[in-house]
């Protein structure tokens, strides 16, 4: 067998892509094996058509869904190997299962700097966050942390300014924070907390509060996580030989989203710091319209 497009990742980009490609009738084959940071996300609040908002998992679950119709297969395996193979490419699990395609869609993502406190997971989305883009109206006007470190931490904290003045920055990771920011950070009002975080507290989906390795208990509903640090997933595209950025996410043709390797795309968060799900779909169908184009000359 070999098909028309394998596409590395399951996640909002690489769904959407599935789902065009099934459209035009091509045999496509995605590989997931579920871990993506969409399947962490309990609720995007800024998607056209969800105002009470939507999980990652229901999202990943109709996708899904509206791909098998098509006649798009799934393999829930971690790729761990791509490589060209006489003008086609092989791809290698870690169940070492082989897998042949005309055409390479990289939809891998990113993995967040999330610190393993017993409990944030179920929060995320819900009462703790990583963007403000898109959740930072969720605090508006309310009393929200900053967990994160340094520069990162004391940047994050005056972007949600724009919400609410009721900011605490938490430096749990200890980084150093430029003289300038600490002086932002006092004109805003914002507390700057340099003692590290003993425990979180939470009651299922919604955050409570945390004591400080001090034995200082803050009550707090919301939080935003800000260690820096973010990985893109370019292992495969970097065996491929594809070009990157120095932060290295993948470099796309902003039209095509072809990468520097021919017949290889890639679309959502590895590329260019699209990082909201409303892209990742935008990517996802972008790609795999010039992915159609490309088979049909081939």
């Amino acid at each position: 067998m070999v098909y028309d497009c394998i596409i590395v990742g399951g996640g909002i980009a690489g769904l959407q892509a599935a789902i065009q490609l099934g459209r035009y009738q091509h045999k496509v084959l995605v590989l997931d094996e579920g871990k993506g940071r969409s399947s962490i996300c309990h609720c995007y609040h800024n998607l056209l058509g969800w105002p009470d908002g939507v999980s990652g998992e229901k999202l990943r679950g109709l996708g899904r869904e509206h791909a098998l119709r098509l006649g798009v297969e799934f393999k829930g395996e971690r790729v761990e190997m791509v490589e060209g193979l006489d003008g086609q490419f092989c791809v290698t699990t870690a169940k070492s299962h082989e897998f042949f395609g005309r055409k390479l869609l990289l939809a891998t993502g990113i993995k967040d700097n999330i610190p393993s406190f017993e409990g944030l997971l179920p929060c995320l989305g819900k009462s703790i966050f990583v963007c403000p883009d898109c959740d930072g109206y969720e605090i508006l006007y309310k009393n929200a942390l900053v967990i994160g470190s340094g520069n990162a931490g004391a940047s994050m904290a005056l972007t949600l300014t724009y919400w609410t003045d009721k900011l605490t920055f938490i430096n749990h990771g200890k980084g150093e924070v430029d003289a300038d920011l600490v002086e932002k950070l006092a004109g805003k009002g914002i507390k700057l907390v340099t003692s590290a975080i003993a425990e979180i507290h939470t009651d299922c989906s919604d955050f409570k509060g945390l004591t400080l390795a001090s034995g200082e208990k803050i009550d707090c509903c919301y939080a935003f996580l800000a260690f820096g640090g973010n990985k893109p997933n370019t292992e495969l595209a970097l065996q491929l030989g594809v070009e990157v950025e120095d932060n290295k996410h993948v470099l796309v043709d902003p039209r095509t989203k072809m990468t520097s390797v021919e017949n290889v795309w890639a679309a959502g968060d590895i590329t260019v710091h699209s990082e909201q799900a409303a892209i990742a779909m935008g990517d996802g169908i972008q790609a795999a319209i010039w992915i159609h184009k490309s088979l049909l000359e081939s």
